[in-house]
C-alpha cells in the first residue's frame, strides 16, 4: 500500500482487512502512514470493521477475529477479503473451463470472481446455487445490444433452495436438482481446507449441497485463497483425495506449500510463472 488517500471507504477497509490478516495485527499509526489518511479516518474504518465482526480492536490497533467453526460471515463481508488473491485465482481457474462444457459453480465470493472471468467463454452450461453468480451471467446478457442473448452466451441453471448468509441456495430442493445432473468440472470455494478435515463449511445444509456437487462432477477444482489452508469449519463435505486441482494464490507460505504437496495431486499457484512454481503436478 502506498498512496490510497483517494480510495473509497469500502476499498480502504478491504486493504486494512488484508493487512490485518496478512500480518496478524496492525497499529493505527502504521495504517495512517500506509494509507496516507488521518488518524480519525483509520479509527472510523476500524470501528466499522469491528461492528461487522471482521476484526477485533485492541489498544492502538486491531487484530484478526478468531472465528468459531460454526461462524459464517455474510457474502458482503467475505467479498472484502483477499480481493487481489481472488482475482488472480479466478483468472487462472478460468483457463480450465472448456468452451461448450457443462460446469458447476458452487456459491461463494471466489466463485463470483470466477463467474466474471467466464462470461466470454462460449457455449457454457453453468449450474450454480448462487444467486450472485447467476446474476453475473444474466447481467452480461443484458448488457449486449439487441433484444436476444448474444451468440455463445452461457446457459445458466439456478438450482433453487433455501438462501444462506453466504448467499447460496441449499437444502433438499438444491440437492435434488444437483443429484440429477452431471458436470464436466466443478469449481468450488471453501470456508476451510486441511489435511485432516478436508473441505469444510460452517453450514450443515451447505455441506450436504456441496457434497452433492462433488459427487456429480467428473473433475473437482477447489478455488481457495491462501488463508483457507488450515481452517476447519463445522462440517466436512469432501476429502482431499476427491480434489483433482487446487487453485490458490501466491500468498501461500513455504510451509503451507509443503503440507499441500503431501496431500494434493495438483496445485496451481495463480500469479506465478511455471518456473516459479505456478503450476505443479504433485
Amino acid at each position: 500500500m502506498s498512496d490510497h488517500q483517494n480510495l473509497l471507504a469500502e476499498q480502504r477497509r478491504a486493504l486494512i482487512l488484508d493487512e490485518v490478516r496478512r500480518r496478524g495485527g496492525v497499529r493505527v499509526n502504521e495504517l495512517t502512514r500506509k494509507l496516507n489518511v488521518s488518524d480519525m479516518t483509520v479509527r472510523r474504518d476500524l470501528d466499522a470493521l469491528a461492528r461487522q465482526g471482521m476484526i477485533e480492536k485492541v489498544h492502538g490497533g486491531a487484530v484478526p477475529v478468531a472465528e468459531a467453526t460454526a461462524h459464517e460471515p455474510g457474502f458482503e463481508a467475505k467479498s472484502a477479503l483477499e480481493l487481489s488473491a481472488k482475482q488472480d485465482i479466478a483468472r487462472e481457474a478460468a483457463r480450465m473451463a472448456v468452451p461448450g462444457s457443462a460446469i458447476a459453480l458452487a456459491g461463494g465470493t471466489t466463485a463470483y470472481a470466477l463467474a466474471q472471468q467466464l462470461v466470454d467463454v462460449p457455449e457454457l452450461t453453468v449450474v450454480t446455487n448462487s444467486v450472485q453468480v447467476a446474476e453475473v451471467f444474466h447481467a452480461a446478457q443484458r448488457s449486449t445490444a439487441g433484444s436476444g442473448p448474444r451468440p455463445g452466451a452461457a446457459t445458466v441453471v439456478l438450482t433453487g433452495g433455501v438462501r444462506t448468509l453466504s448467499d447460496t441456495l441449499v437444502g433438499p430442493v438444491a440437492d435434488a436438482a444437483i443429484r440429477s445432473l452431471h458436470f464436466d468440472v466443478l469449481f468450488i470455494g471453501v470456508h476451510g481446507i486441511s489435511a485432516e478435515a478436508g473441505l469444510s463449511t460452517p453450514n450443515l445444509a451447505e455441506a450436504e449441497t456441496n457434497r452433492r456437487f462433488v459427487q456429480s462432477a467428473r473433475r473437482v477444482v477447489v478455488i481457495a485463497d491462501h488463508t483457507k489452508w488450515g481452517t476447519v469449519g463445522l462440517s466436512s463435505f469432501a476429502t482431499l483425495d476427491q480434489v483433482d486441482s487446487l487453485v490458490t494464490d501466491a500468498g501461500l507460505t513455504d510451509r503451507s506449500r509443503a503440507e499441500m504437496a503431501e496431500h494434493l495431486r495438483d496445485l496451481v499457484v495463480a500469479g506465478e510463472t511455471p518456473d516459479g512454481g505456478g503450476a505443479e503436478d504433485i
